[in-house]
């Protein structure tokens, strides 16, 4: 019988899980190793939302998952069909990965998001698709296409 980690979301929901699962995050697995589990761990930067996701994350990618013989082809599909979602939550999702040191997820989303930017044809799709103002004066902008006209032959 494997051990149970529980985590505590920002918004005090809880979370076990299998110690296996929990050592998918680098920072959790300090903490076990540091014997710092004892009445759960607080995660104070992500929300249950968030921290639901990564939890399924990690059941899916930990090593030896017996549950499901997933191949590395359904794995990918899993993971395609997992980052299907709006940016704010991909955003936070980057975060939170970032937070809990899950490198596998914290890889996947921001390959994501550079295949969003990548899709792009311009900067100004770019901006639109992400909200991002343009501070840029009709000439500066002129002048910095004209600078890298090589990039969009």
């Amino acid at each position: 019988m494997s051990k149970k980690i529980m985590l505590k979301s920002s918004d005090g929901e809880s979370f076990e899980l299998e110690e296996a699962v929990a050592r998918q995050s680098q920072t959790l697995a300090n903490l076990i190793e540091d014997n710092c589990t004892d009445g759960g761990i607080p995660i104070p930067n992500v929300t249950s939302k968030i921290l639901a996701m990564v939890v399924e994350y990690c059941k899916k990618h930990v090593d030896g998952d017996d549950s499901s013989s997933s191949t590395e082809e359904d794995l990918k599909k899993w993971d395609a069909d997992f980052m299907q979602m709006d940016q704010s939550t991909m955003f936070d999702l980057i975060l939170a990965a970032n937070y809990l040191n899950v490198a596998s997820l914290l890889d996947l989303a921001c390959q994501t998001v550079a295949d969003m930017i990548t899709a792009c044809k311009d900067a100004a799709e770019i901006r639109a698709k992400f909200s991002i103002p343009n501070d840029f004066t009709p000439e500066e902008e002129a002048k910095i296409d004209e600078e890298n006209q090589w990039a969009f032959q």
